[in-house]
This record gives structure tokens, C-alpha cells and sequence, in this order.
């Protein structure tokens, strides 16, 4: 090959630092704009110490993000780009005076926000889904999305639904949860990729637990289909002891840092992975008004579209964290099973499988997931002991025997 000339490199370093060198350029013209805007004030150096100077839109991306400045008039001070970085934020928004700041939720958004409210800036972290603005608007840009943020924000912060995000230890801790989760995922695809496989041949592979299918199914292979398929099994094999250590792992965390949970494992069926994942994703049992509320942020209640006497029979909503709500769901099939204990919640759930129609156990395993995270946080509030079968009177549970 040959090799660059000296011209040649020359221009690809100067293409390749015209993005940063431009970027740096737009955030001084947006401070610019901003300490012209100060200086034009009439209280002058005063006015940098209002209480709340500008109202701040910032679509945060992968990569770069969008930014839209508002004065007290709804008038744009500055808009500009930057990249999503520590070092361009501190320079941008630790030279300005308090504000009100908003940004979509997102995976820079816990860091970010942090950050922010270090330099005394007011910080509200939108939820998109519920802005129909953002979520469903037909000309949608990352600049359109940054002004969208800094009118709503200086309207009303309430309107963008914020949400508030957990402490950075209880973050580091979920990291060990959702990487053991995504071990579980690939372990899943690879089991039933290997099922598929050997279907295609004419032959099955015997049910067992995702623990223990690697052993079994090594002498199960079809001779033919072996050596393309132990291969897999092994992967399987490793997956497996790896998920193994991460059990291990949240084990010693439910045990030693979060005691809390050993009330959450009163219910049978709840186990060291659904409580501590439960409480590190709520954090604090005190943020809710009432238990009833968990429900509805956990994602486990019907969505509605009711119009005069026209009422929907729509599904569940699915908000909030999608891997709590999944072992929500694990949890209730199994006190739904046959090894479940019997309960108010299995009495509950059987009685409205019972009813038969289309989906009658799904819907039976959703409702009992949703009442199942209402108890949990009602056990974790107040330390209460368990009744499983607080509300039968003594004749009944004589006749349920």
C-alpha cells in the first residue's frame, strides 16, 4: 500500500479536528450571547445572581447534543451543538448563572444531570414517551426537540413528566443485575437455537432446566449434527457458570448491604435476584404516597382510551423498568404454579383464571404481578410479617385443606 504523503496526512488531521475545533467555536458564541444578554441587563452584574437565569433544552445524544437557551421572555439567547462529554459541559454550563435545565431521560442523562446540579443549575429529566410534543411530532430533529424542552420547561416543568433518577450506588449495583440479565438472554437464544437445529434433523432434545441443558443434551446431539453443535453447547456450559457467580454475587448483597430485603422474602416465590433488584430500582419505599402506586410504575396496570360510554379492553401500559416488571411476572407464574403456596394472591389469580375468555391465565399472572408489587412495597415500609392467607377466616382455610 502506499503511503500517505505529508500533504496528504496534514489535511486528514486538520479534517479531522475541524468537528471538535468547530463544536469549541459554537460554545463560545453561545457564552458570548449569553454575557452580552448579562451585560445589556439592567441590574448588570446583580443579574447574574437571579435565581433563575435562562431556561435551558438539551437534546442529549450518543455523541453530540443540541442546545436552546430561553430568556424570561421566551426569546432564543443561544442555540448551538457540543460534544456529549464531561469537559464541554463543564465548559458551557459551569459559566453560567442558575437556570432551569431540561433534558429527555436517556443513557447519558443520570451522569449529565449529576453533573449539572453540581454547578447550582435546577435540573428537570424529561420522560419522552408521555410528551406527545417530542414523542409523536411529525418534524422531528434533535434542534426542534432542544427548543421543545426549553418552551416546555419554562411554561410548566411538570409538563415533561419528570422523572428522578436513582443514586449512583444503587446504579453501580443494578449494573451486576442487568449484566447477569443479558447473560440469561444470550443463554436463552443459544438453548433454543440449538433445539431448532436438531428439529430440522427429525430428532428433540429432552426438557430440562436452562441449568442443566448443556450436560444433558450433550449425549442427545444427533451424530451428524455434533460437531457443529457441541461447540454451541459449551458456550452454553460457560454462560452457565458465569451465571452462576452472578447469583452468588446478589446473594451477598441481599445478606449484607440490603437487609431489607429478607421482608420482601417472606413471599414465597421471591427470591435474592426479585428483592434486590426490587429495591435497588425503587431506592427508597418513601417515594411513593401510597403502595398503590408501584402498580402503576412498575408498568402493571391496563392502558385506557375510554370515550363517553365507549371503555377499551386495552393491555398493560408497560412503563417504567422492563427488567423489574419481567420478574414481577416470573414471580406471580410462579405462585400460580404448582408449587406455589396457597395465599390470597394464588386464590386471587385462580379465581380470575377461572373466568375463562381469551387470555384468561396472562391476564391472571399480570394482575397478581401488579398486587404482588403492591405488597412488597407495603412489607418493605413497614416491616410487617407475612400472612399468606391474612384475609380467610379459619373456617374457610379448614375447607380450602
Amino acid at each position: 500500500m502506499k503511503e500517505d504523503s505529508k500533504g496528504q496526512r496534514r489535511g486528514k488531521a486538520r479534517k479531522a479536528g475541524n468537528g471538535s475545533g468547530k463544536q469549541a467555536q459554537e460554545i463560545q458564541t453561545m457564552l458570548k450571547a449569553l454575557e452580552q444578554r448579562f451585560a445589556g441587563s439592567e441590574n448588570g452584574a446583580k443579574g447574574r445572581r437571579a435565581s433563575t437565569g435562562w431556561f435551558v433544552g438539551i437534546d442529549l445524544g450518543d455523541k453530540k447534543s443540541v442546545c436552546c437557551v430561553l430568556d424570561r421572555e421566551g426569546q432564543i439567547v443561544a442555540e448551538g451543538k457540543f460534544s456529549t462529554t464531561r469537559e464541554e459541559f463543564a465548559e458551557l454550563f459551569s459559566k453560567i448563572p442558575k437556570s432551569r435545565i431540561a433534558l429527555e431521560v436517556g443513557t447519558h442523562s443520570p451522569w449529565v444531570s449529576e453533573q449539572l446540579e453540581s454547578y447550582g443549575q435546577e435540573v428537570k429529566v424529561a420522560n419522552p414517551r408521555k410528551m406527545e410534543s417530542i414523542h409523536k411530532n411529525k418534524r422531528k430533529n434533535d434542534k426542534v426537540d432542544a427548543r421543545t424542552l426549553a418552551r416546555l420547561v419554562r411554561a410548566d416543568p411538570e409538563l415533561l413528566y419528570p422523572i428522578r433518577h436513582r443514586g449512583a450506588e444503587a446504579r453501580n449495583d443494578l449494573v451486576m443485575i442487568r449484566a447477569r440479565d443479558a447473560l440469561v438472554s444470550v443463554r436463552t437464544k443459544l438453548i433454543t437455537c440449538v433445539r431448532g437445529l436438531v428439529k430440522s434433523s427429525g430428532s428433540r432434545l429432552p426438557t430440562c432446566s436452562a441449568e442443566s441443558f448443556h450436560k444433558k443434551a450433550k449425549d442427545m446431539l444427533p451424530e451428524v449434527l455434533r460437531a457443529a453443535l457441541a461447540p454451541l453447547l459449551i458456550q452454553i456450559g460457560s454462560l452457565t457458570t458465569r451465571i452462576d457467580k452472578y447469583d452468588q454475587a446478589v446473594s451477598r448483597l441481599a445478606q449484607k448491604k440490603y437487609p431489607e430485603t429478607r421482608s420482601l422474602q417472606q413471599v414465597k416465590g421471591v427470591g435474592d435476584l426479585t428483592s434486590v433488584a426490587y429495591v435497588l430500582t425503587l431506592e427508597k419505599p418513601e417515594r411513593f404516597a401510597k403502595s398503590r402506586d408501584v402498580g402503576p410504575y412498575v408498568g402493571l396496570i391496563p392502558k385506557q382510551d375510554d370515550s363517553g360510554d365507549s371503555s377499551k379492553q386495552l393491555g398493560i401500559t408497560k412503563t417504567g423498568d422492563r427488567m423489574l416488571r419481567r420478574l414481577m411476572v416470573g414471580s406471580a407464574q410462579y405462585i400460580l404454579g404448582p408449587f406455589g403456596e396457597d395465599c390470597d394472591l394464588r386464590q386471587f389469580g385462580l379465581k380470575l383464571a377461572a373466568r375463562g375468555g381469551k387470555n384468561a391465565k396472562k391476564r391472571a399472572v399480570v394482575a397478581v404481578a401488579r398486587k404482588l408489587a403492591v405488597l412488597l412495597h407495603r412489607l418493605w415500609l413497614t416491616g410487617e410479617v407475612y400472612e399468606p392467607l391474612r384475609q380467610k377466616t379459619p373456617e374457610t382455610i379448614g375447607l380450602s385443606k
